[in-house]
């Protein structure tokens, strides 16, 4: 296993606070998922510029859910496309670059209201 332990910023985890108030998701290993899937779907690569103490936890077991070989895969694919190697500190850093980022674009978005908002809004996103 190449990822073991998802670790988010204080920012980070009062975006995800901000983002359970607004939708209605309890679980923020939930949401970290809609969070790096945003991400990943940006044809950019994310800022390297995180430097924020560890807030919060998240196991990747539970971060990934029963599918957390589809988001490993998804995440080394990213890597690969990216030009990066992936070992295991760049999937570790990637990864949390790319979590950050996408609670960011999520958090910022003042219509996501809903999880309902929420499903809109990725729908959007692959429709562009």
């Amino acid at each position: 296993m190449a990822v073991e332990t998802i670790r988010i910023d204080e920012v980070g985890r009062e975006q995800l606070s901000r983002l359970k108030r607004h939708t209605g998701i309890e679980t923020m290993n939930v949401l970290c998922r809609w969070a790096l899937c945003a991400s990943l779907a940006e044809r950019t690569k994310p800022s390297p510029t995180l430097k924020g103490d560890t807030a919060l936890e998240i196991a990747w077991r539970v971060f990934g859910g029963p599918q957390h070989e589809l988001y490993l895969a998804l995440l080394k694919a990213r890597c690969r496309r990216d030009g990066y190697s992936i070992d295991e500190h760049t999937l570790h850093e990637q990864l949390r670059l790319h979590l950050h980022r996408g609670l960011g674009y999520l958090a910022s978005d003042k219509s996501l209201r809903s999880i309902g908002a929420l499903a809109r809004h990725v729908a959007l996103d692959e429709a562009a």
